[in-house]
């Protein structure tokens, strides 16, 4: 099992960036966090629930932190299929939902706030759902758990805590 996670936690590294210099800050749940120093950033990250549907891209959402553009806690979910021009996006998560800005295939918080209290539900949910319609004009969803969730954005606040 231990091999399992420690393999997740390459692939999920992988998703994130196609640089090569990360160091693996920890796995917790479905979660994991990272230290880019190279940017420098760091960030929490999991990929989406498995799913039968057609998909365009591997689905991820990431929590990350830009030290010297002063960047805190900015979500961003790679969604499995490109978006329709127009496409509505909303998360569900903690009974709330939140309308999301996006396009190709990423959607994020409309601004800091939105960003902050994504990150704030996240700590309490159980699981988020990001829907939309797709390119062809199908609606579709991704989930991610989040357990794990709270404990990898604090590993990944405190990867770059020390970075001016």
């Amino acid at each position: 099992m231990k091999r399992l996670v420690t393999v997740s936690a390459v692939l999920l590294a992988g998703l994130a960036t196609p640089a090569l210099a990360r160091d693996a800050l920890g796995m917790f749940g479905e979660w994991a966090a990272f230290r880019d120093p190279a940017v420098p950033r760091c960030y929490a990250i999991a990929k989406a629930a498995p799913s039968t549907l057609q998909r365009d891209y591997q689905p991820y959402a990431d929590v990350a932190f830009w030290p010297k553009q002063g960047v805190r806690g900015q979500v961003h979910f790679r969604l499995s299929r490109k978006l329709a021009g127009d496409a509505k996006i909303t998360l569900s998560i903690g009974g709330q939902k939140i309308p999301l800005t996006g396009g190709g295939g990423d959607a994020w918080a409309v601004d800091k706030r939105g960003d902050a209290a994504i990150v704030a539900a996240m700590r309490s949910a159980r699981e988020m759902t990001v829907s939309a319609r797709d390119a062809r004009g199908r609606g579709f969803s991704n989930t991610w758990q989040l357990t794990g969730a709270a404990t990898a954005m604090d590993a990944a606040a405190v990867g770059c805590a020390a970075i001016r």
